[in-house]
This record gives C-alpha cells, sequence and structure tokens, in this order.
C-alpha cells in the first residue's frame, strides 16, 4: 500500500542564511479583513533546515513539511524557483 504525501509545501524567499544548515524564509500571503474586506499582506518566517548551506539570501525557495529538527525547526527546504 502506498503512503499518500501530505506534507504542506509553501514558497517563500530566503530572507536570513547566518545559520549554518538553517535558513530563514518569508511567506508572504493575502488576508481579507473581516469587517472592510480590504486585503492585506501578512508575512511569517519559517527556519528551515539546508543541509548543504546552498541557498543565499534573496533565493526563491520551495519549503516542505518535516519531522521536528529542533524547537523551532520544522520545515526542509526542496528546491530553488
Amino acid at each position: 500500500m502506498l503512503k499518500k504525501n501530505n506534507m504542506r509545501k509553501l514558497r517563500g524567499i530566503v530572507v536570513s542564511d547566518k545559520m549554518q544548515k538553517t535558513r530563514i524564509v518569508a511567506i508572504e500571503t493575502m488576508k481579507q479583513h473581516s469587517r472592510y474586506k480590504k486585503y492585506y499582506k501578512v508575512t511569517k518566517r519559517f527556519k528551515a533546515h539546508d543541509e548543504n548551506n546552498e541557498y543565499k539570501t534573496g533565493d526563491k525557495v520551495t519549503i516542505s513539511e518535516t519531522k521536528p529538527m529542533s524547537k523551532d525547526k520544522r520545515w526542509v527546504i526542496v528546491e530553488k524557483n
């Protein structure tokens, strides 16, 4: 029986590469205000694992959920867009 891969995937931009094997990726989404119905940007930052330190600040990347690697790190960088 095949296991279904239902891990979330998100696209974002690397905003920090100062840590070893870890990158901070910013994900921007549009959210609608409940009363005024106006859309606004919401930015969320995730710590993502980068085994070979190959991604640098400004790179557009895709991240995927994974098992917890540390206190804050639950994402891994899959590919560069």
